[in-house]
C-alpha cells in the first residue's frame, strides 16, 4: 500500500513537472511544485490569499462565468475574508475548473498572465465584479480580457503576448482535471483542509456553512 502510495505521488509530481515545464520561461512566475493540501495539488492553481502557514485552507474550485461562483464571490467571501483569512485561520486557493466554455478556459489563462506581474487576485476580483449574465457572450473575451488588464494599470505587451501565446492553457486544463479528479463537476465547490484532515462543501453556501466546519476543524 506505501508503495503504491509513493508512485503515485511520483506520478502527480511527474505530471506537475511536465506542465509547468511547457510553460514560458520569460515573465513566468515561480511555482512550489511540491504544494499540495490534503489530497489536492494545488500547485497549479492561485498564489495564496492570506496567510500560507495559516492552520487552515479553503481550496475554491471555480469558473469565472459562473453565476453561483459570483454570488459566493459577493456574499459569502467577504465575511470568511474578515473573519478567518484577515486573522491568520484560513487561507484561501483558487484551482480553475473552466467548464463553462471558451471564455472560462480564457479568462482562467488571463488571471495567471497578471500572476506575472504579480497581479493576481486584482484581476480575478475584476473577472467577477464584471461578470455579465450571458455565458460566452462577449464579455469575457480576448478584447474584453485585455481591456481589463489595461484598467488596473499592467503591462500590456506583456499580457497580451501571454494571453495570444495561450501560454497558461495546459496550467488550465491541470487544474480542471484536478476538479474532476476530485468529483466535482459543478461550480462553486470547496474543500477545507486542515491539520485532521479535509471536508467538502458544494455549490454557494452561506457564511454560516462555511463558518461551521471551519471552526470544527481549528
Amino acid at each position: 500500500m506505501y508503495k503504491k502510495g509513493v508512485a503515485i505521488g511520483v506520478i502527480v509530481i511527474a505530471i506537475i513537472i511536465g506542465v509547468a515545464s511547457s510553460l514560458s520561461s520569460t515573465e513566468t512566475v515561480n511555482l512550489d511544485m511540491s504544494r499540495t493540501h490534503g489530497t489536492i495539488s494545488t500547485a497549479m492553481g492561485s498564489p495564496v490569499l492570506g496567510d500560507p502557514s495559516a492552520p487552515l485552507t479553503i481550496v475554491e474550485f471555480g469558473d469565472y462565468q459562473c453565476h453561483f461562483c459570483e454570488k459566493w464571490f459577493h456574499e459569502t467571501k467577504p465575511p470568511i475574508s474578515m473573519d478567518y483569512i484577515e486573522t491568520g485561520k484560513a487561507n484561501l486557493i483558487f484551482i480553475d475548473n473552466s467548464i463553462l466554455g471558451r471564455d472560462s478556459f480564457a479568462a482562467a489563462q488571463a488571471s495567471y498572465c497578471a500572476e506575472d506581474q504579480e497581479m493576481y487576485w486584482e484581476y480575478h476580483d475584476l473577472l467577477y465584479n464584471s461578470q455579465e449574465p450571458e455565458i460566452n457572450g462577449g464579455w469575457a473575451n480576448s478584447e474584453r480580457l485585455k481591456a481589463f488588464a489595461f484598467s488596473l494599470g499592467l503591462d500590456m505587451e506583456l499580457f497580451e503576448s501571454c494571453l495570444d501565446s495561450g501560454k497558461y492553457s495546459k496550467r488550465i486544463q491541470y487544474n480542471t482535471q484536478q476538479a474532476r479528479d476530485h468529483g466535482f463537476r459543478s461550480t462553486p465547490a470547496f474543500i477545507i483542509v486542515g491539520p485532521d484532515g479535509q471536508q467538502s462543501i458544494s455549490g454557494a453556501q452561506p457564511f454560516s456553512t462555511f463558518q461551521k466546519v471551519l471552526d470544527s476543524m481549528i
